[in-house]
């Protein structure tokens, strides 16, 4: 018995044993169906991705346009454009969305350069280059490819692509953006895109947003090093590694992708429609990059779906030096420091400067000529040169007065005055901020501080010494006037006497003289003679 228990004992675990590995080879085959299901799912999704993004417009060598007559080169759906568009500056070259209401350039070729003439051509050479020839046959190369193409093509994903001879890719826009992201576009490491100066003006403005080769993606002011002092966005994945590049779906999902594929920040939802509607992500004028949305259905405008920031005077450097933002009813503005004015009222990008004369520290007498003007909840780039332990803001005031060096000083923390000179940068009002600003400002002096005027005191001998020349030369005139009378006086009584001593009638009494009948020849004089710097008649 405890044979055929023990037996009975075995089988059912045997039988057990094979349920259980019966059990576990249906979850693993269901699990690899699934699994093999998902992959091709995902590759047919990729096929018809990579389908619709190579349906593409081919355009051969030879071929051109001109600003008047054939313009651009369509995509095949007629949505994207590569060609000539007009701007506030004049006509300029590359891809913009044409199949909508609202013509809207994501891409400029030399955003920098001068306008293109209404009489040049776009060509596309027969040796495999893409340049802007004048009426006169000056060429300006368009597009700097590392070797010459055979084909160049623009797709309905908005890329304008060459190709070599292999139907390789030797350049593309998608590499080189200027300050707009398309779906399906990257935008790779170490690679940045730049605001335009306005909507209607789209050469480089003022701000950047760079993909950092840390995997940082951070937005800076131009001109700026990569440094956090100068950063006001940044997605904190700056332990990402290397080749981090910036995504933008088709529905609006825009998002960070390591070198591996791995999804490692989400910097919006998506989730947006992709039927009969467009995104788009674009930095714009004013510091701020936005994903918009726009229904090819309706004539309408883009919606900005998100941005980086609601707070527009986060952008460093939007009012330029001297200058500080305000926030006024959801719009930044731009107001100068006290004493100073806008360099140009219309570009508040440029600055203020100072309405005052600020005279040296020699000429300056301290609070004399001086005053200091309070702002508060308002900061700047903190950058002082000297840090003072004070609790009261008026000896903060005071310590900055008297400094001939300091030009503005921060009262912050109701402890520290930290003093500075100009110009200031990066200043705004937070009103979340308890900082105090004090601005040195020139006011005019009074009677008691103006100097006399310095006269300069002539030497007595040199106004007698001028006394004596005039009066030589007055001298010599007045008898260069007499001389000149005797010799015409003597001329006219010679004549008189030759025409009495050959007159046939005898008389032979002395006729006066009619000085208002004779006339002195001016011209063909037969010979003359110098007497006294004057030429006469002899």
């Amino acid at each position: 018995m405890a044979g055929l228990t023990s037996g009975i004992r075995r089988k059912r675990v045997e039988t057990g044993t094979t349920d259980i590995l019966k059990l576990t080879l249906t979850d693993q085959t269901r699990a690899i169906s699934l699994f093999m299901a998902s992959i091709i799912f995902l590759l047919l999704l990729a096929l018809s991705l990579t389908a619709s993004a190579q349906k593409q417009t081919n355009i051969t060598r030879g071929s051109s346009l001109t600003p008047i007559t054939n313009s651009s080169w369509l995509s095949p759906s007629g949505l994207y454009a590569f060609g000539f568009f007009q701007q506030r500056r004049g006509l300029f070259i590359g891809v913009f969305l044409s199949g909508i209401s609202q013509k809207t350039v994501v891409w400029s070729a030399r955003r920098d350069g001068a306008p293109v003439p209404s009489n040049a051509t776009l060509l596309f050479t027969r040796d495999g280059r893409v340049v802007l020839q004048s009426a006169q046959g000056d060429e300006t190369s368009i597009i700097s490819a590392s070797q010459p193409a055979s084909l160049a093509a623009i797709s309905d994903s908005g890329n304008f692509v060459l190709y070599n001879s292999a139907s390789q890719i030797i350049w593309q826009s998608f590499d080189s953006p200027t300050d707009t992201l398309l779906p399906t576009q990257q935008l790779k490491a170490g690679v940045e895109l730049f605001s335009p100066v306005s909507d209607a003006d789209l050469s480089t403005g003022i701000f950047r947003l760079k993909m950092q080769n840390d995997g940082n993606l951070v937005q800076y002011p131009v001109n700026t090093p990569d440094t956090a002092p100068y950063a006001y966005f940044a997605s904190g994945t700056s332990s990402a590694g290397d080749n981090v590049t910036l995504n933008l779906d088709p529905n609006g999902h825009l998002y960070l992708l390591n070198s591996t594929g791995f999804n490692i920040r989400n910097i919006t939802g998506g989730g947006y429609p992709t039927k009969k509607t467009i995104t788009m992500m674009k930095l714009d004028a004013d510091g701020i990059f936005r994903l918009y949305s726009q229904n090819l259905t309706q004539n309408g405008n883009w919606s900005a779906e998100w941005s980086s920031t609601d707070d527009k005077c986060s952008p460093k450097g939007s009012c330029g030096l001297n200058g500080y933002c305000v926030m006024n009813d959801q719009h930044a503005e731009c107001n100068c420091l006290p004493g100073f004015e806008f360099v140009d009222q219309g570009n508040w990008t440029a600055g203020c400067e100072r309405d005052f004369d600020a005279g040296s520290c020699k000429e300056m007498s301290g609070s004399s000529t001086n005053t200091m003007e309070e702002l508060p909840n308002t900061e700047w780039e903190d950058d002082p040169y000297s840090v003072l332990s004070l609790t009261a803001k008026d000896d903060c005031k005071q310590a900055c007065l008297e400094d001939c060096n300091c030009e503005a000083a921060l009262f912050t923390n109701r402890q520290y005055c930290r003093k500075q000179r100009l110009p200031l940068r990066f200043g705004r009002r937070n009103l979340q901020s308890s900082n105090l600003a004090f601005i040195k400002v020139g006011r005019p002096i009074s009677t008691m501080d103006r100097k006399e005027p310095v006269i300069e005191k002539k030497n007595p001998g040199t106004g007698r010494t001028i006394q004596i020349i005039s009066g030589s030369f007055v001298a010599f005139g007045v008898a260069m006037v007499a001389i000149f009378g005797i010799i015409i006086y003597r001329y006219h009584v010679l004549a008189y006497k030759r025409v009495s001593g050959n007159d046939s009638t005898g008389l032979n009494e002395e006729l006066p003289i009619d000085f208002s009948s004779t006339v002195m020849p001016v011209k063909l004089l037969p010979t003359l003679s110098h007497v006294s710097g004057l030429w006469l008649e002899n």
